[in-house]
Formats: C-alpha cells, sequence, structure tokens
C-alpha cells in the first residue's frame, strides 16, 4: 500500500468495524468530486461505528464535553434574534459533532491515519487537474446528475475571476483544501524517503502531487492559503531539524513581508526580486478600492460588538449576515474569522467551551506525539502531521470561516477525530504500530 503494509492499512484492528472502515475509505476517495455521495459512505461508517460501541463513546470525557456544547448551541438558538435561521445553523455544526464521534471510535491507530493520508492525496488529483483546467484553459464546467449525486460548477477564469476555484465556491476554500493536501503530503513524501524500502516511482509521484498542489494553491491567490504553506514548510524542518532549511523558509518569508510592509525605500529594494503578484497581494495594493464593509478589521469589530452586546447567549446562529446587512448595507455571510463570529452568535461560554475543547485535543495530541514510547519515527512523522494540519484549520479560520464549506468542514471534524481516536483509545491498540516498518 504505497509504503506501508497492505494489511495494517486495509485491515481493521477490530474485526467487527472492518466493513464500517471498508465503507469509508471508499467514501473517502469519492469525496472530493462528489460530496453527496462520498458523505453517505462516511456517515454510514460513522453510524455503523456508533451502533456497535455507543457505549464506550457515551463514556468519554471529550465527547461528553461536545455533548454539553451542542446542548449549548440549542438553548442559545432558543433566544436566537432569527430563530429560524438559529435552528438552521445547528446543522453547520451539530451532525458533525455526532458523525465526528463515530469516526473517533473507528480510527484508532497510525496506519489508519497513513491511508487516510493517501487517500485524500490521491483524491485531490482530479481536483487540482479542474483547477488548472479551470485557469488555464478556460474550462466551463456545468455537470449535474441526480441533483446533488453529481453537481459540478466550475467558472471559466476562476471564483473570483483570475483566482484558482476548481469546484469551490470560492478560492479561499480551495486554497483550504490544497493546504491540507499539501500538508499531508509532505508528510507521505518524507517517510517514503526515510524508509529502507524507498521506491523511486512512489517519491516520483508524490513530488508532482505536492509540485501541482503547491503551484495550485498559490494560484488561489488566498494569503490564508500563503501563509499555511509556508507554516507547514517551517514545521516540518523545524521538526526534522533541518536547520538550514529553517534559515531558508524564514528568509522568504521575510523578504516577502518586507517588499510588502516595510517603508517604501526599503520595500523598493526588496520588489526588485519579489514578483508583485505576492506583495501586493499581502499590502492589499492588488485591491485598492476595496470598500471598508468588505474589510476584515471592520468585520471583527462589528461581529466583536455584537459579542459584547449579547455576551451570554449571541444572537443566534446565522444571524451575522443579516445583522451586517442591516447596518452596512452590504451581504456578506460571515466576519472571516470563526471564534468572533461564534461568540457574536451563541455567546462567549459556548464559544469559550468549544475553543476549550479544540485547545484540549491538541495539548493532548501533543503530549502523546511527546511522550509515547510505541511509535517509531515514521508513525509519529505521520500523527504529526495530523496536529499539524488540525492546527492550521484551526489558524485558517482566525482570518476566514470554512464552516460553510461542505467538503472542507468535513475535513476539519475528520482531523479532530482521527486525533481523538488515536489520543484517547486504550493504549493497547498502538503497541503492534512498533512493528510496522
Amino acid at each position: 500500500m504505497l509504503g506501508a503494509s497492505l494489511k495494517l492499512a486495509f485491515d481493521h484492528p477490530n474485526p467487527k468495524s472492518q466493513f464500517a472502515w471498508n465503507i469509508f475509505q471508499i467514501g473517502l476517495l469519492i469525496f472530493p468530486l462528489s460530496p453527496f455521495v462520498g458523505v453517505v459512505a462516511i456517515i454510514l461508517a460513522s453510524l455503523l461505528t456508533w451502533l456497535q460501541q455507543y457505549r464506550k463513546i457515551i463514556r468519554r470525557p471529550i465527547n461528553r464535553g461536545f455533548a454539553i456544547w451542542t446542548l449549548l448551541l440549542v438553548i442559545t438558538s432558543g433566544f436566537a434574534t432569527y430563530k429560524a435561521d438559529a435552528f438552521l445553523g445547528l446543522f453547520n455544526l451539530v451532525p458533525y459533532v455526532l458523525v465526528s464521534v463515530g469516526w473517533g471510535n473507528l480510527i484508532q491507530t497510525i496506519a489508519q491515519l497513513r491511508q487516510i493520508a493517501w487517500i485524500l492525496v490521491i483524491g485531490a488529483v482530479p481536483v487540482i487537474v479542474i483547477g488548472f483546467g479551470q485557469l488555464f484553459l478556460a474550462w466551463a464546467l456545468k455537470l449535474q446528475f441526480l441533483w446533488i449525486v453529481l453537481d459540478w460548477a466550475v467558472e471559466p477564469g476562476g471564483e473570483p475571476p483570475g483566482r484558482m476555484a476548481a469546484l469551490f465556491m470560492h478560492a479561499n476554500l480551495l486554497a483550504a483544501y490544497l493546504a491540507i493536501i499539501f500538508t499531508v503530503g509532505i508528510a507521505l513524501l518524507l517517510e517514503q524517503w526515510q524508509s529502507r524500502t524507498r521506491k523511486k516511482s512512489i517519491i516520483g509521484l508524490l513530488t508532482l502531487i505536492l509540485i501541482a498542489s503547491f503551484a495550485a494553491l498559490i494560484l488561489t491567490n488566498s494569503r490564508n492559503g500563503w501563509a499555511i504553506a509556508m507554516i507547514a514548510c517551517l514545521a516540518y524542518a523545524l521538526y526534522q531539524g533541518w536547520h538550514i532549511l529553517v534559515g531558508s523558509v524564514v528568509g522568504v518569508i521575510t523578504t516577502i513581508l518586507l517588499a510588502a510592509f516595510a517603508p517604501s525605500p526599503i520595500a523598493q529594494i526588496f520588489r526588485r526580486v519579489v514578483p508583485a503578484f505576492f506583495w501586493a497581494r499581502l499590502n492589499d495594493e492588488m485591491y485598492p478600492d476595496r470598500p471598508v464593509a468588505l474589510m476584515r478589521k471592520t468585520q471583527w469589530e462589528f461581529a466583536w460588538s455584537l459579542a459584547q452586546q449579547h455576551p451570554w447567549n449571541g444572537w443566534g446562529l446565522r444571524s451575522f449576515s443579516a445583522l451586517y446587512k442591516a447596518k452596512m448595507n452590504i451581504d456578506l455571510g460571515h466576519p472571516h474569522n470563526l471564534f468572533l463570529m461564534l461568540s457574536a452568535e451563541t455567546g462567549f461560554p459556548a464559544t469559550l467551551l468549544f475553543c476549550g475543547l479544540l485547545a484540549g485535543i491538541l495539548i493532548a495530541g501533543m503530549q502523546f506525539l511527546r511522550q509515547s514510547n510505541s511509535l517509531v519515527k515514521t508513525d509519529r512523522l505521520v500523527f504529526f502531521s495530523y496536529l499539524l494540519v488540525f492546527g492550521e484549520l484551526i489558524l485558517f479560520n482566525t482570518v476566514d470561516v470554512t464552516l460553510f464549506d461542505f467538503r472542507v468542514n468535513t475535513l476539519f471534524w475528520l482531523f479532530l477525530a482521527a486525533i481523538c481516536g488515536i489520543v484517547f483509545y486504550p493504549q493497547q491498540n498502538h503497541k503492534p504500530l512498533a512493528n510496522e516498518n
């Protein structure tokens, strides 16, 4: 299985969960091209896991924490300014919680994490191809089969124009997706490179996919995506102890930032080597006439003011857009910060609990990585990539909101579940991994 034992990759540690694991893998492979078909399969896998292991699931403290958070969401919806919208907004959160809890019990080994990473990387290839076709060949794909079974809407030239979006609604969402693929892809490539039985064909394939995903990420023209890609490179360099590469990445980042934000005499020096495509996008000179209402600073200030007015229960899920339009006379789906949005819509208690749960999972994952003696080097690298992706998605949501994109939101909860499955599952399930390589 492309660098890992076929048995470890495809066989589930619990034979009773084998069927659920099989359909989960199939669904995840289909998911990028047909989210509806893919999600039916991975939801079914979660449901089967719930039916088989519900007693274990409900005993876990982390799951009880999410149950309390879910209850708070329902309660705040009952006090919402727009109650119908608030209860509809629950569908962007509550089903994902329930499904991810099932995944957390289905995913129990590092071998499964490796398999999921391979599926994600391979499944991204057609998305990247469509993205390049959209931008350079003016592909205009309008394909719909049985309403939502297959529903492609690819705008020629990108969405917004000039920015690669592929099958996604917006370039920023494609950037979030590609950042995930790029990050786990690096881990797989490093693992192959460090393997005693390295295969040049696999290394070549992974290298090609990584180059294509990085190029596509640049072409999304997403500052958030660029930042995440740089963070991923820097994190791996630090993790591997490659000090020269760390210095190189820091140097590149510093050069670009100086070209974008340094005083004019200094900036002009660095702009001789940094293309305007980068520095003008970072400092917004590429879009000088942007309305104030579309500035993130304006949106964040408005969201914070809403949170301060209703600190305990918020204004209700999905209320930000209507309130912002009433104030600014402009349509805006979200304030480009998930945590400010939740503070405004669900109040501080629910938001702080959610942040606490995310932080707890991240900290527990880092402690597991540091303290576990049962993981060989390559297993640790794979698990590190999941922690890195999870942290990247949290960071991405401080400057954007991926909640409303079906694909990226699903992947966020999948990575959360995967980390929980490894960290909070009984330790005996990790012991066989020491012999994996």
